[in-house]
Parts: C-alpha cells; sequence; structure tokens
C-alpha cells in the first residue's frame, strides 16, 4: 500500500489556499489536529486538508469559529447546525457586505467616529465569511446618526443613551432566545421527528419569528416613543407648539420612521 501523502506546512497552506499563519491559528484553537514530527519538521497529511476544507464550507454557511471550534469538538448536535447557519445568514440574500472602511465611504460619516462606535459595541457587525461585516442598512442608520449630530444633539449624550439602548435591548433579545430556546427548540429536539425533519422544523420556526418578533419591538417603541413624546410635549409646549408638533409625530411615527 503507498504511503498517504504528507506536506509540509507551506505546502499544505497552498493546497488549502490559506495562509501559514490561519494554519496556526487553527492549530492554536484546536480546529485542527497536531502535525507528525519528525525532528524540527511538521508534517501534515490529507486528514487536515479534509479539515480545512470543512473549516472553509462551514465558515461559508456563516457559522462562526466559536460555533465550528465546538461543532468539531462534538459539542452540537447536527440538528442545531441548520439553525445556526440560518440566525448567521439571515437577510444575507437581501444585503451587500461593506468592511468598516467601506462602510465609512459610503454613509459619508469619518471613519474614526465609526471605528470608536463600533469599538464601544455600539455599532454592530455581521459575520460574513468568517469575517466582520457591515451592510447597506448600516448606511442609512450611521447617516441617520450624523443628522442627529448636525441637529444639534451632544456626542456624549447621544452615545450614552445608544448604550443604553444597547443594554435594554440585549437584555430583551436574551430573553426571547431563551423562550425560543424553551418553547420550540428543546421540544423539538425531544420529539420523535428524524433529525433533518427536527432541523427543518427548527429553520422554519426562526425565520418565521425572527421578522414577527422585530416588527412587534419596532412597532411598540414607536408607540412608547411617541407616547413619552405627546406627554413631554404637554409638560413643556404651549398650545400652538404642542398642536404643530402633535400633528407631526402622529403622522411620521404612526407610520414608521423616515429611512
Amino acid at each position: 500500500m503507498p504511503e498517504p501523502p504528507r506536506f509540509r506546512v507551506d505546502e499544505l497552506a497552498a493546497r488549502a489556499e490559506i495562509s501559514i499563519d490561519t494554519i496556526r491559528f487553527y492549530q492554536k484553537r484546536r480546529l485542527l489536529p497536531a502535525p507528525a514530527r519528525e525532528g524540527r519538521v511538521a508534517w501534515y497529511g490529507p486528514e487536515h486538508l479534509e479539515r480545512l476544507a470543512r473549516i472553509r464550507d462551514l465558515q461559508a454557511d456563516g457559522l462562526t469559529l466559536a460555533l465550528i471550534e465546538r461543532l468539531l469538538a462534538g459539542e452540537i448536535d447536527p440538528t442545531d447546525i441548520p439553525l445556526a447557519a440560518a440566525v448567521a445568514t439571515a437577510d444575507a440574500e437581501r444585503e451587500e457586505f461593506l468592511t468598516l472602511p467601506e462602510l465609512a465611504e459610503r454613509s459619508g460619516v469619518p471613519f474614526a467616529l465609526l471605528e470608536s462606535v463600533a469599538r464601544e459595541g455600539l455599532l454592530l457587525p455581521r459575520i460574513h465569511d468568517g469575517a466582520e461585516r457591515y451592510t447597506t442598512a448600516d448606511v442609512a442608520i450611521v447617516q441617520q446618526g450624523l443628522a442627529l449630530l448636525e441637529r444639534g444633539l451632544p456626542l456624549p449624550e447621544l452615545l450614552a443613551l445608544a448604550r443604553e439602548h444597547t443594554e435594554a435591548t440585549r437584555a430583551v433579545a436574551e430573553r426571547a432566545v431563551a423562550l425560543f430556546d424553551e418553547s420550540v427548540r428543546q421540544p423539538l429536539r425531544a420529539s420523535d421527528l428524524p433529525d433533518d425533519e427536527k432541523a427543518e422544523a427548527l429553520v422554519a420556526a426562526f425565520r418565521q419569528l425572527l421578522p414577527t418578533i422585530t416588527t412587534l419591538v419596532a412597532h411598540h417603541f414607536r408607540r412608547v416613543l411617541l407616547a413619552v413624546a405627546q406627554e413631554h410635549l404637554e409638560r413643556v409646549c404651549d398650545h400652538t407648539e404642542l398642536a404643530a408638533v402633535s400633528e407631526e409625530a402622529s403622522r411620521r411615527l404612526e407610520q414608521g420612521f423616515p429611512s
């Protein structure tokens, strides 16, 4: 029997079409098995090439390295993989993905400002092809943020408000995800359905619930904001201001925020 081929790290990188640094990074994260060693030379085999192809395919499906690591370690049930991919790629077919410099150029917002906002976790990227990316929807969002600054709202106070909103939104999102897990995922996992049908049902439930919950949350926030604004205006505005602003608020907020 002929011996299986073996490769030095540079040969493996060339065959897998990735960098040597990436291979070493995967080894450090235990995504790639350790090579065989002969003295100071590390030898890789077909199993390493197959593992790299598997990682590339999983990343193309939208899975993060953290999820891939758990999957390869056998810590994730295979029926959860389609759900993880659906979460990672939600709305991806309708999006154009941008780097942060591209987002700055497209939106006209200074890169340094976007970088600081992103660093504080107030501008959240998506994971696309294993890298952090922003979308065309973010272009409109950061432009609207810039419009608030141009209207005279101070940046420190806006950032503080954004932090409070992020914390509150994250708490609600965590509860929503937990509710999905308790009420949908776990009962499906415990059912007698075949694994492929469990996976399909999980993905279908997620794709139905995501837009539904998003619409409900956005609608409720608009209504709460309208009510709070009305209460504030009744305290501080005169009759003419109140009538004019109330009419405009009702027209815009009931129809949704302008894009």
